[in-house]
């Protein structure tokens, strides 16, 4: 299966629900005032599927990989940050367990890309891309 667009990619789909859903949370109760944990953690959260669509746009997969890394990195980043919007009350406990659960699922798409990648042959899976 050739994917001719990364829109097409479950990993960034996910990275814009979570993005999506980031927003939604830092707009809430004492979060929304929390200004420097509101830019961090949104512009971590952006930067993951930014960071997919950069690197699949890229020429070869070695480039894509190292795009991917960083996002993943971002998913991280992500995560550690609700920890601390948890820890000092800014999100419910079904609110961190939902978003970091789904940063979950997003750094382990991204890591399935990353896999595929490395095993493919030169060009790989986006060999056929115009």
């Amino acid at each position: 299966m050739t994917i001719e667009k990364f829109e097409d990619l479950v990993a960034w789909q996910k990275a814009r629900v979570l993005t999506s859903k980031i927003y939604a949370a830092t707009r809430i109760g004492q979060f929304a005032k929390d200004f420097g944990l509101i830019d961090q953690i949104r512009r971590a959260a952006v930067s993951i599927g930014s960071n997919i669509a950069e690197g699949f746009e890229r020429g070869n997969n070695k480039e894509f990989v190292t795009f991917l890394g960083v996002a993943k990195g971002s998913a991280g980043e992500v995560r550690s940050q609700l920890y601390t919007a948890y820890d000092v009350g800014y999100l419910s406990d079904a609110k961190i367990t939902e978003l970091v659960g789904l940063s979950k699922d997003v750094s382990k798409l991204i890591n399935g890309l990353i896999l595929s990648l490395r095993k493919s042959t030169v060009g790989g899976m986006r060999s056929n891309r115009t």
